[in-house]
């Protein structure tokens, strides 16, 4: 498969799921949703399109999103986000997503010694998460993909 047919598949996968934790209101219209790893933008807008009622709160270790995609000053969270993600910890979070994967296995390795446990942690008990890397973690049921979802593209849970 083409770096191209790659990536087209990865953003059909993610937003397969993200439509259906909307279409099946899987998320509390007044619950706090994460972000982790705002890039230029796009998912974060287009959920702040499928939720507009939620505060969403992006992570990043700088801007590099399109001035249109860019979270207001207070929902932008910059630095290091494995030391960042720390303040969110027992905060009850309805809703997390992640996409900080790299395509290259040495350093998404690195990520998973943290990110899953991140999550898991900032994550209210019926929270969901939608990753583009797996988060095993003993708190996190997997969830079936809905259709659209692509098995090894996106992941999804619900917190026990």
């Amino acid at each position: 498969m083409s770096r191209l047919d790659s990536f087209i598949s990865r953003m059909q996968s993610q937003r397969a799921v993200l439509n259906h934790i909307k279409d099946t209101s899987m998320v509390a219209a007044d619950g706090v949703i994460l972000e982790i790893g705002l890039g230029n933008g796009r998912t974060y807008d287009h959920i702040r399109e499928l939720f507009p009622t939620n505060r969403i709160i992006a992570f990043d270790r700088a801007v590099g999103s399109h001035p249109d995609s860019t979270p207001p000053e207070a929902d932008l969270v910059l630095g290091d986000i494995r030391e960042t993600i720390r303040q969110f910890a027992g905060k009850d979070v309805a809703f997390a997503h992640a996409d900080i994967g790299t395509a290259y296995p040495e350093k998404d390795a690195q990520t998973l010694t943290w990110l899953p446990q991140s999550v898991a942690a900032a994550l209210a008990s019926g929270g969901i998460a939608a990753s583009g890397l797996p988060l095993d973690h003993s708190a996190l049921e997997p969830l079936p993909l809905p259709a659209g979802g692509v098995p090894g593209r996106t992941y999804f849970y619900r917190k026990r």
